[in-house]
């Protein structure tokens, strides 16, 4: 299994999903959008595309983020799904795939910030990706926006403070706006970037203090992304 990376920031890397693909020995591959990096040439040089967040959103343009090409990413994203790839958004990168395949992203109700749960729709508790899922868990967030819905797309996943958690495009195609693949030590590095979101004045109501969100055992959620994902390339592989 070959699994390439659309990585924006240097401070929000990939998390669980390099332990993952490390224990069943995949193959895998980065573009470091903040150094200018190309994406690949051919989509066939991969598997599955696995597109992470960043404090962009799908409307940035280059000249507010000089290394943030969205149209670029978006064709890309496109071409990748109409090639029948596994692909997978986190944060940004759901809401990527919304706009690649026709749908505007929009302002989530809340800015989330730390672990709060998230709850299973009808749709997501009969979703066989989603199996090893309870109705309710508690996952780690960290975003303002939320993906776009196409007519074809199902709402999985939904918490008090955003209604589009978990989205399925397609079989193939999921947007997560959670962050399952937070491990602990990479969060120092997101913190540091959004101290002002942390601010005690004016701390919205589903942003926790950084205390809380260092010592926050990740291991169940971690699980659940590598249940999730084994499931992905299982239906990829049978496709």
């Amino acid at each position: 299994m070959r699994i390439h990376f659309i990585v924006h920031e240097s401070y929000e890397g990939p998390g669980y999903f390099t332990e993952w693909a490390g224990l069943h020995d995949y193959q895998v591959s980065f573009t470091r959008v903040y150094l200018n990096e190309a994406l690949p040439c051919e989509v066939d040089a991969f598997d599955l595309l696995v597109i992470l967040g960043g404090p962009q959103n799908p409307h940035t343009r280059q000249e507010e983020c000089v290394y943030f090409d969205s149209l670029g990413e978006q064709a890309f994203i496109k071409q990748a799904i109409v090639r029948n790839k596994a692909v997978v958004g986190v944060c940004l990168g759901a809401q990527l795939i919304g706009e690649a395949l026709g749908s505007t992203y929009q302002v989530s109700p809340y800015q989330e910030i730390g672990y709060f749960p998230i709850a299973l729709t009808e749709s997501g508790n009969v979703d066989p990706k989603l199996a090893e899922f309870d109705l309710a868990e508690v996952v780690g967030h960290w975003h303002n926006d939320m993906p776009g819905l196409t007519s074809d797309s199902r709402v999985l996943a939904v918490s008090e403070g955003c209604p589009r958690q978990i989205v399925r495009y397609s079989p193939l195609v999921y947007g997560l706006q959670c962050h399952l693949e937070f491990i602990s030590e990479q969060l120092a590095p997101l913190i540091t970037h959004d101290q002002p979101a942390f601010n005690t004045k004016s701390r919205g109501k589903y942003v926790q203090d950084p205390s809380v969100i260092i010592k926050h055992d990740t291991t169940r959620m971690n699980l659940l992304l590598a249940g999730f994902m084994d499931k992905l390339v299982q239906a990829y592989r049978d496709y």
